[in-house]
């Protein structure tokens, strides 16, 4: 463990003051290369945008910063080993690509020409997710200064990816042929956020997914439905009967082991979320819904958060034109979706999937069925030293107590803790009005800063707090 004092908050406050118009200069430097993994013709300024990355990690003090190559868009690796022996391994992780966007979207300036308005930085990638990689860089800065080291107190590692808006079709190869060097005893995600402004919040997990699509086939072409309807079986009829299987009369999830192995919400878990300012009615217009409905004996945020879930992505068959056409299809497809959560396996579930469709359908349905790959859950317990740490460095920069929460969506977070074998911690300052995704995205700079902050407490706590080995 290290002996570093921690740093008095108000050094490290006056040097993120005295540093904040070069560090938002540079960051807007970097929002203007549109970084867009997913269009071809952008993908010169996914290379420029890791190849500015790479210079300015060097000029923060990085004495390792390089780009990594992909089968797809590069990826850039940073490494500033700490002078102190035993001290633990952190590696942060991110993403230097962004969304699509253009002015007609609904834009109120160019999203690649940074604009400060009303204390918030509008632009693609502002919070999603270049401002949330940006702030480490002053955040290490400030870390330095306010305690006289010359090297950080942790060995700190950064892998900031360039596909992650495009699925991260080439992570999990990325980090299992360079595994040797992101070897950590840490990942840290700054690709997150808050429950909102006055609520800063820590998730400690993220859901997994398998999806699939199947495909239903009946008769070898249409045919009529007054000479063959009822002696024949109907593909759509059979998609629909399996998309209503699905779950049973309270919601749950129907398929035979689906909940074997799930880690189940502690009481105290429960409780935590409960905390946490939640406005039903609120809730319900973000999701543009007119009711909550879902697992029965479960709050709303414990559905979303912490259990599995099935779900009917698309249905189709048949004649779908104006007016009536009076036949048995030919076909028809479903697509369903599966977030899981701790303890489930993505493979026992697809295997559970094509037993279960086997055994439902009729003779006479001939069917088959895609999987698109699976991304794994991850969950962090409450009590991990690291997230301890965590969870007192965001308390310090904010003032307040912090909460913590779960996202109900996946990412490439759970490679990271599978192919490294370490705990996945996470460390977000956005809000949800950001609008990730989405038109005006923004980032407010007052909790920017609050990241710079945090990071800059991180550092020194983990060392003080955490022997890794």
């Amino acid at each position: 463990m290290s002996t570093t004092p921690a740093p008095p908050d108000n050094v490290v406050r006056t040097f993120i003051q005295n540093h904040r118009s070069a560090f938002l200069s540079d960051l807007a430097a970097w929002l203007r290369i549109p970084s867009v993994s997913a269009d071809p013709g952008h993908g010169d300024d996914v290379r420029r945008s890791a190849e500015w990355l790479v210079g300015k990690l060097h000029e923060t003090g990085f004495p390792v910063a390089e780009i990594w190559e992909t089968d797809g868009a590069p990826a850039v690796f940073a490494e500033w080993p700490s002078d102190d022996p035993g001290a633990p391994t952190v590696l942060v992780y991110g993403h230097h690509d962004v969304q699509p966007a253009e002015l007609e979207d609904g834009w109120h300036s160019e999203p690649f020409e940074p604009v400060e308005r009303d204390g918030c930085l509008y632009a693609r990638g502002a919070a999603d997710d270049k401002g949330q990689v940006f702030f480490h860089t002053l955040g290490v800065r400030a870390h330095l200064a306010a305690t006289g080291r010359t090297t950080p107190a942790v060995n700190l590692k950064l892998l900031i990816e360039g596909e992650e808006e495009s699925g991260s079709p080439h992570f999990p190869a990325l980090i299992g042929e360079h595994a040797h060097r992101l070897a950590c005893d840490a990942a840290i995600v700054s690709d997150t956020g808050m429950w909102d402004r006055e609520t800063p919040t820590v998730c400690t997990g993220m859901r997994g997914l398998t999806d699939c699509q199947i495909d239903l086939y009946g008769p070898d072409q249409d045919v009529h439905s007054g000479s063959f309807g009822g002696a024949v079986p109907n593909p759509a009829t059979e998609a629909a009967r399996l998309a209503a299987a699905l779950h049973d009369e309270d919601r749950k999830v129907a398929l035979p082991g689906f909940y074997d192995g799930v880690v189940e919400l502690t009481d105290e878990e429960r409780a935590l979320f409960a905390e946490l300012p939640f406005d039903e009615a609120a809730w319900l217009r973000t999701a543009h819904s007119h009711a909550a409905l879902g697992e029965g004996g479960y709050t709303v945020l414990e559905r979303v958060w912490a259990r599995p879930t099935a779900e009917v992505n698309g249905i189709s068959g048949g004649y779908q034109g104006p007016g009536g056409k009076t036949i048995v299809p030919a076909g028809a497809q479903l697509k369903l979706s599966f977030r899981t959560v701790a303890g489930q396996d993505a493979e026992k579930i697809q295997q559970t999937v094509r037993a279960w469709v086997a055994e439902r359908l009729p003779a006479g349905i001939r069917h088959e069925i895609t999987f698109w790959g699976a991304t794994r859950p991850c969950l962090t317990p409450l009590g991990h030293p690291a997230l301890q740490s965590v969870t007192r460095a965001m308390g310090r920069a904010f003032g307040t107590p912090v909460r913590f929460t779960r996202e109900g969506g996946s990412g490439p977070a759970a490679d990271l803790q599978d192919v490294l074998d370490v705990p996945v911690l996470f460390l977000g300052i956005s809000v949800p009005s950001d609008g990730w995704h989405a038109p005006n995205e923004k980032v407010e700079l007052d909790l920017l800063l609050k990241g710079v902050e945090t990071a800059a407490y991180l550092w020194g706590d983990l060392a003080a707090h955490w022997n890794a080995g």
